[in-house]
């Protein structure tokens, strides 16, 4: 096997045991049902990852990757500091809106650990980390007067619109959170 075959072979192994584990949950998605669905052999699978734990890191980890790169490159192209703020919101709704939205795949397998230092629940933690100081980078690019308190404010916000967005099926979710920051940072709608 070529170095091309074995890196598209664990990136399909890759992409679809996210989309299972986002769609399915973490306990659902057992070893058959991702051989089924990813048309790969098990020995395959365990040529790249020890076990099902390291697999599902993997997965996660590109998942936070590919997932900030998507707010930041929506978010990047808005004039304004206090417009890409707002933007946050308007990723969001865009999002919500998406057939495959089911939430925030780091808030959900997170919810299937009891551990707090089960590795899931640590990446996750750095996940919403990692969205806290990019919320902190735009607070302290606009000069609000109070950057890490209002980026901390944010974070609930942009997470309390993923819950109610999943839970309640409510479309209006990025909308309302949009002008809760607006009023929490003294901005204007420039949309919605």
């Amino acid at each position: 096997m070529n170095d091309k075959t074995c890196s598209d072979t664990r990136d399909i192994i890759l992409d679809v045991t996210e989309k299972l584990i986002y769609r399915h949950g973490i306990a659902a998605t057992g070893m058959d049902f991702l051989v089924k669905t990813a048309g790969v052999s098990r020995k395959s699978i365990y040529r790249y990852f020890a076990n099902k734990d390291e697999l599902v890191i993997a997965a996660l980890q590109r998942r936070d990757e590919r997932w900030m790169h998507w707010l930041r490159s929506e978010v990047e192209h808005v004039n304004g500091s206090g417009e890409r703020l707002l933007a946050l919101f308007d990723a969001l709704k865009a999002w919500f809106g998406s057939a495959d939205f089911r939430g925030c795949a780091f808030i959900n397998t997170s919810g299937e650990t009891g551990d707090p230092h089960n590795p899931v629940r640590l990446l996750a933690k750095a996940h919403k980390q990692k969205l806290f100081e990019y919320l902190l980078e735009l607070c302290q690019a606009h000069g609000t007067p109070d950057p890490e308190r209002q980026a901390a404010q944010l974070l609930i916000l942009i997470d309390g619109a993923i819950t109610v967005a999943l839970l309640m099926g409510d479309s209006t979710a990025a909308d309302n959170a949009q002008r809760m920051a607006q009023t929490l940072l003294g901005l204007h709608a420039t949309s919605s």
